[in-house]
């Protein structure tokens, strides 16, 4: 089987679509298909079960991906620490942001630079949809969230920074104007949702105002992206975190001070049973040099 191959079964188990599988990979849904169709003639069994509106994984497909995963990570992590070797380093650091404030860590990862000087660490994008299965797969190391973070098999470390909490709604909008809302004005608004636990929305937007008026939840929204153009078009507003004034500013959304919200927090966390010297260093770190004040 070939690498391109193996890339393409692993990342349509994880996402069963063909479509968004092929948009991942940068490839036609044509190719993704051939390739499945070929491992499937030469293992001699189907590895995925097909519907006009379902893909699942078959049980022999479950157990090629459950032998294979480890295998595709041995072998990235293998050209990963030779490009690291050429560049006379000599470990990577995988951290995981669901935003796109990483300027905001510069203190942290400056004196982190200072103390492993031989590890590099990389950024990777991580939707707030399902923000713990990046760490589940191994796809980053450690993960900046926001608490509360309530996940067994996680171990939770330092806060990195807090932030005031604002309201994003469309430029439009009747509270665009206001100079701060309270989450009393939630009451008579259609409040975004995401697919992230729910504990998160409870802390961020809690399912009544401090009066016992229920806060209706509004659509659905897996990135950043997606929850811009929502709030823009006025179907629903969305407490955010204040960085977004800085990182997301659009002449389309307004972003307004929440004077009754509690600071947002965000920390360090990773799998407990993959903790590394280079983990508990970036911990300790954070824990010397914050927590920021954004």
């Amino acid at each position: 089987m070939e690498i391109r191959d193996i890339e393409i079964f692993l990342t349509l188990a994880q996402e069963l679509h063909f479509g968004r599988t092929a948009e991942r990979l940068h490839v036609s849904p044509a190719r993704v298909s051939q390739a499945i169709k070929k491992q499937e003639r030469r293992i001699g069994g189907a590895l995925f079960e097909r519907t006009s509106h379902h893909v699942h994984l078959t049980p022999l497909g479950r157990q090629l991906h459950d032998d294979l995963l480890p295998v595709q990570r041995g072998l990235q992590q293998s050209l990963e620490r030779a490009a690291l070797a050429a560049k006379g380093k000599t470990e990577v650091l995988r951290l995981g942001m669901m935003s796109s404030n990483s300027e905001d860590l510069r203190p942290a990862l400056t004196a982190f630079a200072s103390r492993r000087p031989g590890c590099t660490v990389q950024i990777r994008a991580v939707g707030y949809d399902d923000p713990f299965s990046a760490l589940r797969r191994g796809t980053v190391d450690v993960l900046l969230a926001w608490l509360p973070i309530r996940e067994p098999d996680l171990t939770v470390g330092p806060v990195v920074y807090t932030e005031p909490v604002v309201l994003c709604v469309s430029s439009t909008h009747r509270l665009a104007t206001r100079t701060s809302v309270s989450y009393e004005d939630l009451a008579d608004e259609a409040v975004l949702t995401g697919a992230a636990p729910d504990y998160w929305r409870e802390a961020l937007v809690p399912t009544r105002t401090p009066s016992g008026r229920p806060i209706a939840k509004g659509p659905a929204a897996v990135d950043g992206m997606q929850l811009l153009a929502i709030v823009a078009s006025g179907e629903a507003v969305c407490p955010a975190h204040a960085h977004a004034l800085r990182y997301y500013a659009r002449p389309d959304i307004a972003y307004i001070p929440v004077h009754d919200a509690p600071l947002g927090r965000w920390a360090l966390c990773w799998r407990t049973s993959s903790e590394t010297d280079s983990i508990r260093d970036l911990a300790e770190v954070v824990e010397e040099t914050g927590p920021l004040t954004l």
